[in-house]
């Protein structure tokens, strides 16, 4: 199978689907790597440890997609690469349809076939390639939320931590999975007072154990979420609905009582925002002010330390790829649950539910189109 991986469009997105290590792989089982030129500069990878992988350079994007089976990005097809996916061709990739509409319409339209890594779902209801992205824009929510609480600027002007005498900075954690946890871990590890709200009783036990008292927790309500919104200095949006859009859960009357100079960074706004105020920004222009709150609203934060983010992401997704590419798509679909749990379009068809629910729109299940058990 011919592999394809171009250089990302997304605004300032440096990351890249496959490293040359990855690449060495899937060459060594008997498969061809077709790269964009420079496909790995923003990661730091050069062409010539591609070539020294095995993989094939292409000069253009147009080149890659006309030859490739398989194309591996990292983010959602941009506008310009709409008319380039074509009838039965492969796409794996970040997808976040909940939150994307139009890209849902070019990927029906196309008649390819697209896999959200967001949506590889295990029984257990983990998210194996979405855990390393889910960490990484935990951690970096704090420092970036830290950062922006500084002057000058429209921060309060507030050191995350305070000092003997002075009281910390007050992070309140919406939601306490993957990124939640790493956001606690931030804030808790830069001396912050930390609340984290939650409707997981399991996942703020298992925090209160962890933390033996640093961290207060709560189950999460309107009210209780409002009570502890109320003058906090960084709110930290970490709510995830697999393959939904994201519930707005923090309301712009909580956004207001936290006073001017305070600061959102809604890490759910890559499935549409859990704070009413997100809109999506990007890394030129990652910020904007409402309700006098400084809001932070990235969708592909990772994309800012890529040489961390690529590696990661590689190492997960490369055992799916491998197992596209040796059994053929439709027999490594019906092998693997959590693969198949991940296909979101199917030649024409959305095949998720939890996109459909989100948009109102009809899906058919991808077992029934395979003629398998879905």
């Amino acid at each position: 199978m011919i592999v394809g991986t171009v250089r990302e469009t997304k605004t300032e997105e440096y990351r890249v689907a496959l490293t040359p290590e990855g690449a060495a792989d899937i060459v060594r089982s008997g498969h061809t790597v077709l790269i964009e030129r420079g496909a790995g500069e923003g990661s730091h990878y050069a062409d010539d440890e591609y070539v020294a992988a095995g993989a094939v350079l292409a000069a253009t994007p147009q080149e890659v997609y006309a030859r490739a089976e398989l194309m591996c990005e990292v983010k959602e097809p941009q506008p310009s690469e709409y008319e380039l996916l074509r009838d039965g061709q492969v796409l794996f990739t970040y997808l976040h349809l909940a939150a994307e509409p139009l890209v849902l319409d070019s990927l029906i339209s196309s008649r390819c076939v697209a896999i959200g890594y967001e949506t590889v779902e295990h029984d257990d209801g983990f998210l194996p390639l979405l855990a390393p992205m889910s960490e990484i824009a935990g951690r970096m929510a704090v420092e970036v939320g830290a950062s922006l609480l500084k002057r000058p600027g429209p921060g309060r002007g507030m050191l995350l931590g305070g000092l003997p005498g002075v009281p910390p900075a007050h992070v309140v954690i919406v939601g306490s999975g993957n990124v939640g946890k790493n956001a606690v871990r931030a804030a808790v590890g830069a001396g912050a007072r930390v609340t984290v709200a939650s409707i997981r009783e399991d996942q703020l036990r298992a925090l209160e154990e962890l933390y033996a008292g640093r961290v207060e927790t709560l189950i999460s309500t309107p009210q209780s979420l409002a009570n502890a919104i109320a003058g906090a200095d960084l709110l930290v949006g970490a709510v995830l609905v697999p393959g939904r859009r994201a519930p707005v859960v923090v309301s712009r009357q909580m956004v207001r009582s936290m006073g001017t100079g305070a600061v959102v960074v809604d890490v759910a706004v890559d499935q549409g925002g859990c704070v009413e105020t997100t809109r999506p920004t990007n890394h030129l222009e990652p910020t904007y002010v409402e309700e006098g709150v400084l809001h932070y609203a990235v969708p592909n934060m990772p994309g800012a330390v890529p040489r961390t983010s690529s590696r990661a992401l590689t190492a997960l997704t490369l055992p799916y790829i491998l197992r596209v590419a040796n059994d053929g798509l439709e027999s490594a679909v019906a092998r693997d649950g959590a693969l198949r749990r991940a296909v979101n379009v199917y030649r024409g068809h959305l095949t998720h539910p939890g996109v459909a629910a989100s948009l109102g729109r009809d899906w058919t299940p991808i077992g029934q189109l395979l003629g398998a058990p879905a």
